[in-house]
């Protein structure tokens, strides 16, 4: 069955859970039906536990205290921030351990914040140069041998990080800087494709052993060997990594759908909008645009996804979203309300304050803030 396919089959539930929320929800609003959410957190734990990793979730994909805590209270062994924001309202609501996976530029109130967050918090930021690890040092001061400092290396998405054969020299750079190395850590971005998350994975754990002999060369021991993506996550399996840090596998979206790492059962998310135009075109306007649900997709692959329809959304404005209709399907009218499944879930959730929070039976539960909504450094 296609991903266009399995998820029309979904779109019943869907269309279920927006009638029982009615007029109660604003659009556009995102709805969280928070029994998948549960499934998938437990899912992607039992699979840590069961082949012996530890498992940090990425934080930026829901941004929020709540579902943080359900993944701690499941057994995530601590949580992966993007930036110092992130890192600093996670920690105050109680998370012990943070991993900044991000060659954090400390400087300026930045350098402040860092120092702060140390003494509270156990603390370990990325780096891939030594000028970067000269001002995290700075910025650490007195409290420099508590900050771990974990070397990114480039397995093949040509992002951040330094080849794995340099990991150990910047390791070592740490050390003699009065930092803490504790490891490695890569990004394989290069597996969001159809058929690519195999092969990415497998330059992920290539590069990885790489980098961990590289540290082993100047003395110094990998405890954390940190893996990315959740396309790859389920990939994870080889010996050398420690540690695993998915976060879209929390919500999931159409593009986890499209390349086979879910079903749409596991889809978690979706946005709720309203038609609120129909000009006689091949298209209705939804109240959905760019705002709500950034510029993630292309003209060709669209930029959400109406399974309620088989529709897509083929332009995107501001605040009007463009939803192509199939040839002699049925046709939304004015004031009709339709689900949209993101292609990629992350930038979906920093347009909004709130979570719409129900369930699959589409019984409505409450409302959770975005806690991170906007925070951007």
């Amino acid at each position: 069955m296609s991903s266009s396919s399995a998820l029309t089959d979904r779109a019943s539930l869907f269309d279920d859970v927006l009638a029982r929320l009615g007029d109660a929800v604003s659009t556009p609003a995102p709805i969280v039906l928070i029994d998948v959410v549960a499934d998938n957190i437990a899912r992607m734990q039992a699979f840590a536990h069961e082949h012996g990793k530890q498992l940090s979730p990425h934080v930026k994909t829901h941004k929020s205290v709540r579902i943080g805590k359900m993944q701690l209270d499941a057994g995530a062994a601590g949580l992966t921030a993007g930036n110092l924001s992130e890192a600093e309202i996670f920690a105050a609501a109680g998370c012990a351990d943070i991993f900044l996976a991000y060659p954090l530029w400390a400087v300026g109130t930045k350098a402040t914040r860092l120092k702060r967050l140390l003494q509270n918090t156990r603390l370990s930021v990325g780096a891939d140069s030594t000028a970067a690890i000269d001002r995290l040092a700075e910025a650490a001061g007195e409290f420099a041998g508590l900050l771990g400092i974990v070397v990114e290396i480039d397995c093949g998405a040509e992002r951040s990080g330094v080849p794995p054969e340099e990991a150990g020299r910047l390791a070592a750079y740490a050390r003699s800087s009065g930092l803490v190395p504790v490891g490695v850590f890569t990004y394989p971005g290069h597996g969001n494709a159809v058929r690519k998350p195999m092969g990415a994975a497998a330059d992920q754990a290539l590069a990885l052993r790489n980098a961990v002999a590289s540290l082993a060369e100047h003395g110094i021991e990998a405890h954390k060997v940190s893996a990315g993506s959740t396309p790859t996550a389920r990939l994870c399996t080889d010996p050398v990594i420690t540690e695993i840090r998915p976060g879209e596998y929390v919500f999931n979206d159409f593009d986890n759908l499209r390349i086979g790492d879910c079903e749409a059962s596991d889809i978690g998310l979706f946005v709720a909008s309203t038609v609120v135009s129909d000009q006689g075109h091949e298209h209705v306007i939804l109240d959905a645009g760019a705002k709500a649900l950034s510029r993630e997709g292309d003209p060709d692959r669209g930029y959400g996804r109406v399974p309620g329809y088989e529709g897509r959304l083929s332009q995107l404005n501001e605040y009007h979203g463009f939803l192509q209709l199939p040839e002699r399907n049925a046709r939304p009218g004015v004031g009709q309300r339709v689900a949209i499944v993101p292609h990629h879930v992350c930038p979906i959730v920093n347009s909004f304050e709130e979570l719409i929070i129900a369930n699959s039976h589409g019984e409505p539960i409450d409302r959770c803030p975005v806690d991170a909504q906007g925070k951007l450094n």
